[in-house]
């Protein structure tokens, strides 16, 4: 489970690497996987499981702690 939390992160780390750079007109995923457009779709398409991942895993999320997502009410 460890490795599959660590493989999450990095996958997230990635992806918002990618999103920031994309603002400068960079795709990093692109330019690494150029020949590969069905490849870079199988990327994104981690990217985005493993951000689902840890947020359903995160304790914070799943009211684990005492303070509020999103702030008080």
């Amino acid at each position: 489970m460890k490795v599959l939390h660590m493989l999450a992160h990095i996958l997230v780390l990635v992806g918002g690497l990618n999103w920031g750079l994309s603002a400068l007109g960079i795709n990093a995923v692109n330019l690494i996987l150029e020949g590969f457009p069905a490849v870079e779709s199988i990327v994104y398409i981690l990217v985005g499981l493993s951000a689902v991942y840890l947020l359903v895993t995160t304790k914070e999320w799943r009211g684990g702690s005492s303070a509020s997502v999103g702030g008080a009410m």
